[in-house]
C-alpha cells in the first residue's frame, strides 16, 4: 500500500519551518510546491502553518508548544495527515504521531508515493520499491510494538526474535534482491548504449525541473507520441528517440525523470542506473519553464542533482520553454544568457532555433583535426563529410589537407589519415575498409 491512501481525498495540513539560511518567502514557495505534490499524490491541502526557529527541535522539529497548536488545527480542519516540508528523523516521526494522533510524514515520503504511482516499467518499479524500502528501513522501530513475538513455554524461554528483527531481515533480503535485479537490467541497458555508440550517433539528454515540458519537447523534436501529462513526475522511465539536425546528421534524444528541490537521496541512489543516460550524453538540453515564477531557483535545483550524479561536466544548452504563454520572460532570459534559446514545445515555435543550437553545441565539442588525404581517396573525403563538420579543404599539390571536427569515434575511424609533421604516409586504397 502506498504512503498516502487513495480510497478518498485526504485532508492534509502542511508544515514549514523558517530556519537560517531559509527565508520566509523561500519556505512559502516550497510549501506551494509541496501543495502541488500532495495534489498529485491524491490529497488536498486543508491548512498550513509556518514556524520560525533558530534551531530545529531534535524531538519534534517544531517544538512541543507548536505541536500542541498543530494538533488543535488538525482537529479544527478534520485533517487526516500532517506533511512536513523538512525531512523528519524516525524519532521525530514517532513523537509527532504520538502527540498528533494521526499520520505524520515528510516531503520525501510524498515524492516517493508519487513515484510509486507513476512507475510503469519493470526497472522503474524496482527502482521505486528499492527507494521506498531504503526510506522505511530506519523507520521500522516503534511501528506496532504489539507485534513483538517473544517466545514462551518450556524450551522456548529467552529473548527470542522480535517482529522488528523479522521485518528488518525481510526488508534487507528484498533490498539485496532488488539491487541484483537492477544490476542485471543495467547490464542490458549498458549493452544497448554501447550498440548505439557503435552506430556513431551523438546522444542528447533532455533534463529539467519536473513539468517543465521535456516530454512535449521530445515529441515535437522527434515526431513521436510519448505520454504527456500536466502533472509532476509524469515521466519516470527514460525514452529515447531519433531525430535529424539541420545538416542531416542523426542524433538520439533521451527524456528521463524530472528533477525537483530536495529530491530524496534514496531516489537518486535507486535511479542511478537510469540517470546514467544523462551522465553519458554528449549534450544536455536543460529545459526551463519560462512561465514559472522562479526559473532561476529551478535551474539551480536541476544543477544540484546533475552534480550529485556527476553529470555537471556535460555541456549544457539552456532552452526556455513555454514562450507561448510567457513570451516576454522567455525572450528576456534567452537574450541574457548567451547561447540559450526560447521556444514553445507545444506550438512548435522556435524549434528550428533549438535544432540549430544543438547542432552548433555538438560541433563545438568536437576537436578540429587535420587530415592528409590522397587524391584517389574521395571515399575518405565523403566519409569525413558524413561523420562530422568539414572546416577547411586545401589542395597542396600532391594531396588534400582536410580540417574537420569529429567525435571520438570519427577520429578513430580516420586515424590513419591524421596529418603528421613529416611526409604523409598514405594507406593502400585497396586495404581500407568500412568507410
Amino acid at each position: 500500500m502506498s504512503l498516502i491512501e487513495r480510497s478518498f481525498r485526504e485532508r492534509i495540513v502542511l508544515v514549514g519551518v523558517v530556519s537560517w539560511p531559509r527565508t520566509l518567502s523561500e519556505v512559502e514557495e516550497s510549501l506551494d510546491e509541496l501543495s502541488l505534490l500532495i495534489d498529485t499524490a491524491g490529497a488536498d491541502e486543508a491548512a498550513r502553518i509556518v514556524q520560525s526557529r533558530d534551531h530545529l527541535d531534535p524531538a519534534t522539529l517544531i517544538g512541543k508548544g507548536k505541536v500542541e497548536e498543530l494538533h488543535e488545527i488538525c482537529l479544527a480542519v478534520d485533517a487526516d495527515t500532517v506533511v512536513f516540508d523538512e525531512e523528519l528523523t524516525p524519532a521525530q516521526q514517532r513523537n509527532l504521531e504520538k502527540i498528533l494522533g494521526r499520520t505524520a510524514i515528510d516531503r520525501t515520503a510524498v515524492i516517493l508515493d508519487i513515484f510509486a504511482q507513476n512507475a510503469r516499467s519493470e526497472e522503474g518499479r524496482a527502482q521505486v520499491e528499492l527507494a521506498l524500502l531504503r526510506y522505511r528501513l530506519p523507520r521500522l522501530r516503534g511501528r506496532g510494538g504489539g507485534l513483538s513475538q517473544q517466545a514462551g513455554g518450556i524450551g522456548t524461554r529467552g529473548p527470542g526474535e522480535t517482529q522488528l528483527e523479522v521485518d528488518r531481515r525481510r526488508i534487507m533480503r528484498r533490498i539485496t534482491r532488488l539491487e541484483q535485479e537492477l544490476r542485471e537490467l543495467e547490464a542490458t541497458r549498458t549493452t544497448q548504449r554501447k550498440s548505439r555508440r557503435r552506430g556513431a550517433l551523438r546522444t542528447v539528454s533532455l533534463v529539467g525541473y519536473t513539468n517543465s515540458g521535456k516530454s512535449t519537447l521530445l515529441n515535437a523534436m522527434t515526431s513521436s507520441d510519448v505520454l504527456v501529462e500536466n502533472r509532476l513526475f509524469a515521466t519516470l522511465d527514460p525514452r529515447t528517440r531519433r531525430a535529424e539536425l539541420p545538416g542531416g546528421e542523426a542524433i538520439l534524444i533521451s527524456d528521463t525523470v524530472g528533477f525537483i528541490r530536495k529530491l530524496p537521496h534514496q531516489l537518486v541512489e535507486s535511479f542511478q542506473s537510469t540517470l546514467e543516460v544523462v551522465a553519458d550524453a554528449d549534450l544536455l538540453v536543460h529545459v526551463v519553464d519560462a512561465s514559472n515564477h522562479d526559473p532561476e531557483g529551478q535551474m539551480e535545483a536541476v544543477r544540484t542533482v546533475l552534480a550529485d550524479i556527476e553529470a555537471d561536466q556535460v555541456p549544457e544548452l539552456l532552452v526556455f520553454n513555454k514562450c507561448d504563454i510567457a513570451r516576454e520572460q522567455a525572450d528576456l532570459f534567452a537574450a541574457g544568457i548567451p547561447g540559450s534559446v526560447a521556444c514553445s514545445a507545444l506550438t512548435g515555435e522556435g524549434l528550428d532555433r533549438v535544432f540549430i543550437a544543438i547542432a552548433d553545441r555538438l560541433r563545438e565539442t568536437d576537436r578540429a583535426i587535420e587530415f592528409d588525404i590522397p587524391y584517389e581517396r574521395g571515399d575518405v573525403v565523403a566519409g569525413i563529410h558524413r561523420a562530422g563538420q568539414v572546416v577547411d579543404l586545401v589542395d597542396v599539390g600532391d594531396h588534400l589537407v582536410l580540417t574537420a571536427r569529429l567525435d571520438e569515434q570519427g577520429r578513430r575511424r580516420f586515424a590513419e589519415f591524421v596529418r603528421h609533421l613529416g611526409p604523409p604516409e598514405f594507406a593502400d586504397p585497396e586495404g581500407e575498409e568500412g568507410i
